[in-house]
C-alpha cells in the first residue's frame, strides 16, 4: 500500500481534565500530541496504512515527545524536522458539557511556520498515494511555501491531494486573510472535506450541493462534508451518498473529523482510487466509505485527545452495531 503524507502543523494539546467549565477556570491540563495532520496520519497508520509527516518542531522536550508517538503510532518522521529558532507549538483546550472544545494557541511563532520549500525533498513523494493538508499552516509564513513545493511534487508523483480548511480563524489577522488563503488553496485539491459549520465561509454557498458544483468547477472530484451529530456526505459530479452520526457517549470532540477524514483516506488507499477515479465512485461506494468513518469517529469521541482507534477496534464495533442491530 502506499502511503498517505500530511504536511502542517505538529503540536501539543493541553487537554482540561475538567469538563463544563471556561478555559480561564481550567486547573489541570494533560498532554496529547495534537495538530490535525498529525492526527489525519496516525489515523492511517493505526488503521494498518503507509503513513508519514512533514513537518517542523522545536528542539524541546515536547518536539521530542511528538516525534516518539508518531514513530509508536507506525508513523514515519523522517520528514519532521529540527529546529532551534522557535518553540514547538501548544494549544491549550477546555471542553463544555458536549465535549466541545474551545481553543488557546501559542504558536506566534512555533517552529512548524518555519519549514520552507528547500526542506522538501522529491524523494518523499517516490511511494505517496495522498498528500492531505490544512490551513492553519498557509499563513504568511515560510510553510507556506513549503505547502506549494509539496503540492507539486505529489502531482508530479501522480498522488491524490486532500485538503481538510480545518478553519481556525484566532490564528489568523482576519476571517478574510483566512479566507482568501484558502480559497488559493482549493484549485489543487482532488478531494476536500468541510465541516458543515466551514460550507458557507469557504465556498460562499450555504446549500450542500451547490458549493459541491461551486469546488467542482475549480477542479475538486470530491467532497465531504461532515455535520457533527446529524451525521456526513458525500458528493462527486455524478453520485452523492449521506450517513448518521453513530450515537454514542461524548467525552471530547477534538479530533473528530481529523479521524473521520484519516479512516475515509486510509479507504482511499487501501482500494487504490486515484485522483482520476474519485469522480466515478458509485454512491454504494460512498456510502460503504462513509459508514466506515463515522464509526471511526464514533470511538475517537468518546475519549479526551485525538485518540484513534485501530483496525481491530473498528471491526469489533462494527460487529456489536450488526449484532445490536
Amino acid at each position: 500500500m502506499k502511503r498517505v503524507i500530511a504536511i502542517g502543523e505538529a503540536l501539543i494539546d493541553l487537554v482540561p481534565q475538567q469538563t463544563g467549565r471556561k478555559l480561564d477556570e481550567v486547573s489541570h491540563f494533560e498532554r496529547v500530541v495534537g495538530g490535525a495532520p498529525v492526527n489525519v496520519v496516525t489515523a492511517v497508520a493505526r488503521l494498518g496504512g503507509a503513513a508519514a509527516m512533514l513537518s517542523q518542531v522545536g528542539q524541546d522536550a515536547f518536539g521530542t515527545h511528538i516525534i516518539k508517538v508518531l514513530r509508536d503510532a507506525g508513523v514515519d518522521t523522517s520528514g519532521v524536522f529540527r529546529t532551534d529558532r522557535a518553540k514547538t507549538g501548544l494549544a491549550f483546550v477546555s471542553l463544555d458539557e458536549n465535549g466541545d472544545r474551545d481553543f488557546c494557541f501559542y504558536r506566534d511563532p512555533s517552529a512548524d511556520l518555519f519549514l520552507s520549500a528547500e526542506q522538501i525533498d522529491p524523494a518523499m513523494f517516490e511511494d505517496c498515494a495522498v498528500l492531505h493538508f490544512c490551513s492553519v499552516d498557509l499563513v504568511d509564513r515560510p510553510v507556506r511555501g513549503a505547502h506549494r513545493r509539496a503540492i507539486a511534487l505529489a502531482r508530479q508523483a501522480g498522488a491524490l491531494v486532500s485538503f481538510d480548511p480545518n478553519v481556525r480563524l484566532p490564528l489568523w489577522d482576519s476571517p478574510a486573510a483566512c479566507q482568501a488563503a484558502i480559497r488559493a488553496f482549493l484549485p489543487s485539491a482532488d478531494l476536500v472535506k468541510l465541516s458543515d459549520d466551514e460550507l458557507a465561509f469557504v465556498t460562499g454557498c450555504t446549500d450542500e450541493r451547490m458549493a459541491a458544483d461551486r469546488l467542482f468547477a475549480a477542479g475538486c472530484r470530491l467532497l465531504l462534508v461532515t455535520r457533527g451529530a446529524h451525521g456526513a456526505a458525500a458528493y462527486t459530479p455524478h453520485a452523492a451518498a449521506q450517513v448518521p452520526t453513530v450515537s454514542v457517549p461524548v467525552v471530547d470532540t477534538t479530533g473528530a473529523g481529523d479521524s473521520f477524514m484519516g479512516s475515509f483516506l486510509y479507504q482511499l488507499t487501501r482500494d487504490g482510487v486515484t485522483a482520476a477515479a474519485l469522480a466515478d465512485l458509485s454512491a454504494e461506494a460512498l456510502t460503504a466509505y462513509l459508514r466506515f468513518s463515522a464509526r471511526y469517529a464514533s470511538l475517537t469521541v468518546q475519549h479526551k485527545g485525538a485518540v484513534m482507534a485501530t483496525l481491530d477496534e473498528v471491526e469489533r464495533a462494527q460487529a456489536q452495531d450488526g449484532a445490536e442491530g
